[in-house]
């Protein structure tokens, strides 16, 4: 019997209507398009705007999207992973709103939290139910609104990220297609550098810890910056070097669109030549949980079955990791 892989038979993206561009940051906080655009390559980011809005309101289009491409009903998916870092609460987990919403009755979920590395995790997590047999179609989803951590005073931050949400679905294959390697990884020591200081059972919420601005994401870009350039570029030329591909085998470069920097020096730790590599930070900026797979949705039309595409991603934790997929379609 041939080996099962989880390969990857459908892929939708959903970014909000609202575009929050460089110059009119420049209103809000002591920045310029300039400055923005030369230190990160982002000119523009989405935000979702409303009352009463939450990151399941980006998976619901997204999904019901991809839903419809593949031609299945939402009864059909047996498990969802929801990687966030913004859920809609505490708890219950954000994926089994996400399948109350979308009528997924027949559906078990949870979230996975592991910042911007989440749908690198999430994806390598999935595979594994797939692989084993325990399930034939699988959800994962990547989505934050980081508008709602985000303190648009503090311009190390607020210039970066961005709201929007991007699935894939999978399904067992046994003709050589899908996630076929995939390496995690991860040093807790990192979190001094990216976190959100309260909020959690460390610091609970008190009028003390929101008149700090404690409840916003924190960074500190040069550390981050520094672990980034090196890690995401080391694992994605590891898991490349694990399965003997060279840059001429390799479709298409995947990266976390965190900073144009890091995907720069990622691009050349791996060879893949800069016509390869997936690009959208200028119109998204980093949207966490959401880069990789709306990457995946925008350039689907491009993807050829068989292609190898390396996913890279780094994130607060800290956390890294990559995976080789071979396209299925």
């Amino acid at each position: 019997m041939n080996k099962i892989h989880a390969a990857v038979t459908a892929v939708n993206g959903y970014v909000p209507d609202y575009v929050l561009t460089n110059h009119e940051l420049e209103t809000l906080v002591e920045t310029n398009d300039e400055w923005i655009t030369s230190r990160t390559g982002i000119k523009e980011r989405r935000i979702l705007k409303g009352e009463g809005l939450a990151t399941s309101d980006l998976a619901v289009p997204a999904v019901e999207g991809l839903l419809k491409k593949r031609g299945i009903s939402a009864e059909e998916i047996e498990l969802i992973i929801f990687c966030t870092t913004t859920p809609d609460m505490p708890f219950p987990a954000t994926a089994n709103i996400l399948a109350d919403k979308i009528g997924a009755k027949n559906a078990w979920g949870y979230d996975l939290q592991a910042a911007c590395s989440g749908f690198i995790f999430g994806l390598a997590t999935g595979a594994q139910f797939i692989e084993s047999g325990k399930h034939t179609k699988v959800l994962v989803v990547g989505g934050d609104k980081m508008s709602a951590i985000v303190n648009y005073k503090d311009r190390a931050t607020c210039i970066i990220f961005g709201d929007g949400c991007g699935a894939v679905l999978l399904e067992p294959d046994t003709e050589g297609y899908g996630v076929i390697d995939s390496i995690c990884k991860s040093d807790g020591s990192g979190r001094a550098f990216l976190h959100q200081k309260a909020g959690g059972s460390l610091r609970p919420a008190t009028h003390e810890t929101v008149d700090a601005n404690e409840h916003y994401a924190y960074q500190e870009g040069q550390a981050v910056f520094k672990f980034a350039v090196t890690n995401m570029a080391d694992v994605a030329a590891e898991v490349m070097e694990r399965n003997s591909l060279k840059a001429d085998d390799i479709a298409w470069l995947v990266p976390h669109q965190a900073n144009k920097r890091i995907i720069d020096a990622t691009a050349n730790r791996t060879g893949v030549s800069a016509d390869k590599v997936i690009i959208n930070i200028e119109r998204y900026g980093n949207t966490t949980n959401g880069t990789i797979p709306l990457c995946l949705w925008e350039w689907e039309s491009k993807f050829k079955k068989g292609d190898n595409l390396i996913l890279a991603a780094f994130g607060g934790g800290f956390t890294w990791g990559s995976i080789y997929l071979k396209w299925a379609y």
